[in-house]
């Protein structure tokens, strides 16, 4: 799902053949296309994989997604940790450790557990242990990245020897997609989280799930061990164990992969995207990945609460030329918060695009403008820095060109990388009045981040009864088209308020060894249990 202060950046992807066969998402993409990528057939061997070696971008410093929301985290997560439901390669709703459900009213739904379902450690799961997981997901002290999403959950009670229901306070369209591991709920066990007083996901507690792989060994800033399990309810999974390191500095990234320690590299920056694709028996992708590149403006930090300023701003950004130019294609120049891609219930590609478009007031690039409505207020003159997070490389290629237009137009704006951490921490803090926000759909739902960013307690500090109306009634449509409307009007208070400011709607760029293929590859592989879609491969 989203990405408070703590949720962000990268995420997704797969193999050549599986590009092909990807879905109805991918196949919305349009804007700029990206370079090519290299042009392999994959055949699944069907043969046992020993260790896949995968390359994060970024460190871990907590497993647990209700303590360390990043989408790392969620990306680890997914593949050890289940929840109610999943979703599947097209992001519909999906059985996981809940074999099926019924909703007797819009506010009401009773989940059937798998009666086979285990943990990790062999202990059957048992009702109680869910409704412990969903009350501890819940609870803002626990898990404070995860609990704002569980706001509308009423109650969670054991109503059977393999049944749980579960209770909203208002119906709401998004719910059950929450109670999804790509939502807030990853079921552990109470007596595991007992025996470590709540405390886990650390070095020493690890973490405890269902899914197809277990955590062995965990060690911050440095790798994150994980084996097979015969205790997940699919088929065992061909890879044996994976591993994963953690190696933010891009070169070093790249030099591991051109020795052949890397197997899989995520978020592969754009301007060594050649680089990687040179490597003999290695493939770079790239699909629209569902994220959202913007700026934000938080409204208590004076002159980012005067709506003139931020709207020169939002006139400053060359949106387009980010896109093309900038991004090499890697992107698509965004005329909103909402992906198209999440409006596809509702409209096709191509016509999600025009509405966005169209229905959305748009701050087109004017620096002309922009000079004058900056002119006699008090952002004129003023020094001011934003910062990047070092895993999104090309978030600091476009954050110079933005700062250059800036000081055309009469403000002093410096660019700084800091680390991920250090970054996240800006954002909302009260302080830093002007920031990106990178958030990773993982979810697809198109109220996710426009709720996050414009609704109740947005990191933006901006107010507003009407935005959190909107957001209410839009979550209590079932009917797609009348609920895009409505997240419409949203879109539109958000653009005349020049709440957040959009750039660009992004694309997730991976590299792949070709001995390693995934099946049913889509922007929604890496929040699912991606591990047991690993097979070995042989490229023809």
């Amino acid at each position: 799902m989203q990405a408070t202060p703590q949720r962000t950046p990268l995420r997704r992807i797969g193999a050549a053949a599986l590009l092909t066969a990807a879905l109805a998402l991918v196949g919305c993409a349009g804007g700029s296309a990206a370079p090519p990528a290299e042009d392999v057939e994959l055949v699944d061997t069907g043969a046992e994989i020993e260790e896949v070696t995968v390359a994060f971008p970024g460190s871990l410093a907590n497993l647990y997604i209700g303590q360390e929301s990043g989408i790392l985290n969620y990306n680890l997560a997914a593949t050890v940790q289940e929840g109610l439901v999943a979703q599947d390669a097209e992001g519909k709703v999906v059985p996981a450790l809940a074999e099926s459900w019924e909703t007797p009213d819009e506010t009401t739904y009773v989940f059937a557990l798998r009666e086979d379902a285990a943990f990790q450690n062999g202990d059957p799961v048992t009702p109680q242990d869910v409704v412990f997981s969903l009350e501890r997901a819940a609870d803002a002290e626990a898990s404070p990245g995860i609990s704002y999403y569980l706001a509308n959950l009423a109650s969670a009670e054991v109503t059977g020897e393999h049944e749980v229901t579960v209770t909203s306070t208002t119906p709401d369209a998004t719910f059950l997609t929450s109670l999804s591991n790509t939502g807030a709920l990853v079921v552990t066990q109470q007596a595991f989280w007992e025996e470590h007083d709540g405390a886990v996901g650390t070095s020493s507690s690890l973490l405890m799930g269902t899914g197809p792989y277990r955590v062995t060994e965990f060690q911050p800033d440095s790798h994150v061990t994980l084996e097979r399990v015969d205790t997940w309810w699919g088929e065992l999974p061909p890879a044996k164990s994976i591993r994963v390191n953690f190696i933010p500095d891009a070169s070093t990234r790249l030099a591991a992969a051109q020795k052949g320690d890397v197997d899989i590299a995520f978020n592969v920056p754009i301007n060594q995207a050649e680089d990687w694709g040179a490597i003999a028996g290695m493939r770079v992708e790239s699909m629209n990945d569902l994220s959202y590149v913007g700026l934000l403006f938080d409204q208590r930090v004076p002159p980012f609460d005067d709506v003139d300023v931020r709207t020169a701003i939002a006139q400053s950004i060359d949106r387009a030329a980010i896109a093309e130019k900038l991004l090499r294609g890697y992107g698509e120049a965004a005329t909103a918060i909402m992906t198209p891609e999440s409006l596809a219930a509702a409209y096709d590609g191509d016509e999600a695009r025009r509405v966005l478009a169209e229905e959305v007031p748009q701050h087109d690039f004017d620096l002309e403008s922009a000079r004058a409505l900056l002119a006699g207020t008090e952002a004129e003159g003023l020094s001011t820095e934003i910062t990047y997070p070092n895993t999104g490389p090309q978030i600091g290629i476009a954050a110079q060109a933005i700062a250059e237009n800036l000081n055309e137009i009469g403000m002093d704006v410096s660019v700084r990388e800091v680390p991920i951490e250090e970054w996240l921490a800006t954002i909302g803090d009260g302080e830093h009045g002007i920031g990106f926000m990178w958030y990773f759909s993982t979810t697809g739902d198109p109220a996710e981040v426009s709720s996050y960013l414009v609704g109740p307690d947005n990191p933006n500090g901006f107010e507003s009864e009407e935005a959190a109306a909107l957001i209410t009634e839009a979550n209590a449509l079932s009917d797609p088209a009348e609920r895009a409307a409505k997240l419409l009007e949203l879109e539109r208070l958000n653009a005349e308020q020049v709440v957040n400011a959009p750039i660009w709607w992004g694309k997730s760029v991976t590299a792949f060894s070709n001995t390693v293929g995934v099946h049913d590859y889509s922007p929604f592989t890496f929040t699912g249990a991606w591990g047991a879609q690993l097979f070995a491969a042989e490229a023809e």
